[in-house]
């Protein structure tokens, strides 16, 4: 490596400080010199795979199928290995043994008289597949994923070549005695699990792990202790951290989406939060449920629907929940006027001994009038016992560990955007004037476009959960979450307005519009695309914009790969809501060292199906593009990474060499 720029005496004396922190991790020539030879032949590795989901809707079982399957990669690399020797059925045994190894390995023990002759040939292709998808490692990174128990058999195996004669017999000693020692099943786990493993580098997760589905806490659970992940918060995402900042308005928020989808577990199983306050004030207060026909759940699930008693206490728990929603929302929309949202706070134009509210101008009748807790001449003002009930909630909200943790998860992994290996990526929006110009948003007196209110709006939310912060400016940032909910140049959001009191009230469907920003009409451009790649500073001929948020409708036509394939909308399509309205269940994406492909999914079953069944999600993919050549990791982010660390080693090397540092 000496053949790199004559290193001067000058640039290692003004290095010395930061020269003599490095000689403590190195402190021997040999020691930098390894080093250095060790990252050159990282970044001659093939480029590691990412793997991109969004819109995750607290579907769970969707989610860690589609996680423990790396979107379609390991049967990729299964058929890889396998294509030619093994019989279709034997294929899906093998991937569905990798994807749930325990429960698979019951039904296995259940069926197959001859367990240590099916132990025999499972662990050796097994071995096979392993070797295969921990080739693109470095042996350390390897190691360092190994199980602990097993650690020491598995290197063994992984290194060994079974072509020669002396090693088969070792190999096969190997096996055996883990079969003989009753150690097969636990091995078996452990190598599936390290296939998942070592089949997805990094996840990215483009937003709205919250929602309608009943198991965002067991995705985060999962997410918690996954090796290597990022999130782009999506405004589900943000209604929460919102909820868990104590902001009431978003704990309304929060209770009244979870009532309309009849999804309480993730409230009440997953973070403890105490309904009962809600469900009595609801039924002294709305006590006749026949009016609350407006309120009743939307269930998506059959499986999963509550019986008619049920349906009828949430959807008086919904109506008193959402009435709290509209006072509070509007108490903000007046504090903050920069907002620009006044024409949102609607409870002041509605006449109740008519029955009809003023909008834009225009009489409507009200589809209900019985609100025994709103009074006209002050309408915005919460009842005492509404008020006394939001402050239970509050504390509810504010003392759930689970919560706050989960929480804590989402501010470290988690950004407004991220430029990841050249692809922007975000869950909604850039706000765009109509010319696909960026949009300028007053951010607390500031206007600010592209990157840079991104980056303002992000140091809010965190300012939000800063302890130090004082509190004027906490309760400011505070109650900017439900501008990012619904605001109408929320980067999270970016509509004219969310028309969530219409679609209740008023039976007219002309005032239900919501309409969208110009981003979602403009970014089909592909100069709008580059125009808004340059502005976050993203280079590179393979450059891409990344978004969720909105369903791809491939019923109709619609192509997830926008702009001349400049950017992909990736929504997971995991509520199934969305699937009659997508005609499938949505898109993932992965990105490996020979280019992207994009996995369109049909709609999931369930988990028991695709172990009994052996059925995957049938994913279809699309090549998006692939490169001429295998991406290296000197191509990646981490290779420039790495090229900075060996240019310091080099420097160190020198310093060495000629004294500056002693051995």
């Amino acid at each position: 490596s000496m053949n790199k720029k004559h290193i001067s005496s000058k640039e290692i004396a003004a290095d010395l400080r930061y020269l003599r922190l490095l000689a403590r991790d190195f402190p021997t020539i040999s020691s930098v010199t390894t080093e250095i030879i060790n990252l050159e032949a990282i970044l001659h590795l093939p480029k590691p795979t990412e793997h991109f989901l969004a819109d995750l809707h607290g579907e769970n079982e969707a989610f860690q199928h589609v996680l423990r399957n790396a979107s379609g990669n390991i049967k990729r690399k299964v058929r890889d290995i396998f294509g030619n020797t093994l019989r279709e059925q034997e294929i899906r045994d093998l991937c569905t043994l990798i994807y749930y190894p325990k429960q698979k390995l019951d039904l296995v023990r259940q069926t197959d008289k001859n367990l240590s002759d099916y132990y025999q040939t499972t662990l050796n292709q097994l071995i096979a597949v392993c070797r295969n998808v921990s080739s693109k490692y470095t042996r350390s990174k390897v190691r360092k994923n190994l199980p602990e128990e097993f650690a020491y058999i598995i290197e063994e195996l992984l290194h060994e070549s079974s072509d020669d004669r002396n090693k088969q017999a070792y190999v096969s000693v190997i096996i055996q005695t883990i079969i003989g020692t009753g150690r097969a099943a636990g091995f078996v786990e452990a190598l599936c699990l390290l296939i998942q493993r070592l089949a997805i580098d990094r996840l990215h997760i483009l937003g709205d792990i919250f929602d309608r589905g009943t198991g965002a806490h067991l995705i985060l659970d999962t997410l918690s202790g996954y090796h290597h992940w990022d999130l782009q918060w999506g405004n589900h995402d943000i209604l929460w951290m919102g909820a868990a900042a104590g902001n009431l308005a978003c704990i309304a928020g929060v209770l009244r989406v979870s009532l309309r989808y009849a999804n309480t577990q993730t409230l009440e199983e997953g973070y403890g939060i105490n309904m009962l306050p809600l469900a009595t004030f609801a039924m002294e207060t709305y006590p006749d449920a026949d009016a609350c026909g407006i309120f009743m759940p939307k269930l998506e699930d059959p499986e999963r629907s509550p019986n008619e008693k049920t349906c009828r206490y949430l959807s008086q728990m919904h109506k008193a929940v959402a009435v709290i929603q509209f006072k509070l929302e509007g108490q903000l929309y007046k504090a903050h006027p920069e907002w620009g949202m006044g024409d949102r706070a609607l409870l002041e134009r509605m006449d109740l001994e008519k029955g009809t509210i003023m909008l834009e101008g225009k009489e409507y009748p009200l589809r209900d009038t019985f609100f025994p807790t709103i009074d006209p001449a002050d309408p915005y003002r919460l009842s005492p016992e509404e008020e006394d009930l939001m402050q239970r909630l509050q504390h509810s909200f504010l003392i759930s560990e689970h919560l706050q943790n989960h929480v804590r998860k989402m501010l470290r992994h988690g950004s407004m955007y991220g430029i990841y290996n050249e692809n922007l990526l975000f869950h909604a929006s850039v706000p765009l004037d109509e010319h696909g110009e960026l949009l300028a948003v007053d951010i607390d007196g500031t206007p600010l476009k592209g990157r840079e209110l991104l980056d303002a709006v992000d140091m809010t939310v965190r300012l939000a959960y800063d302890a130090a912060a004082d509190d004027e400016e906490r309760r400011k940032a505070t109650d900017f979450f439900w501008y990012l909910w619904c605001g109408p140049h929320s980067p999270l959001f970016d509509k004219s307005k969310m028309a969530t009191f219409e679609r209740y009230f008023i039976a007219d469907k002309e005032t239900h519009k919501e309409h969208k920003g110009y981003y979602y009409t403009l970014r089909d451009n592909a100069a709008v695309c580059d125009r808004i790649m340059d502005a976050f500073g993203v280079r590179g001929l393979h450059r891409h914009i990344i978004n969720g948020h909105v369903p791809v409708r491939a019923a109709n036509g619609e192509n997830p790969i926008k702009a001349d394939g400049k950017l992909m909308v990736i929504d997971g399509g995991f509520a199934k809501a969305y699937h009659d309205t997508t005609g499938i269940a949505g898109y993932t994406l992965v990105y490996h060292s020979r280019g992207f492909q994009l996995v369109q999914h049909a709609p999931f079953t369930s988990t028991e199906e695709a172990i009994l069944n052996g059925t995957d999600i049938r994913s279809t993919t699309q090549i998006v593009e692939m490169m001429g050549q295998r991406a290296m990791v000197n191509d990646t982010d981490k290779g420039a990474e790495l090229r900075e660390q060996i240019a310091d080693l080099e420097k160190l090397l020198v310093a060495y060499r000629r004294g500056f540092i002693k051995e």
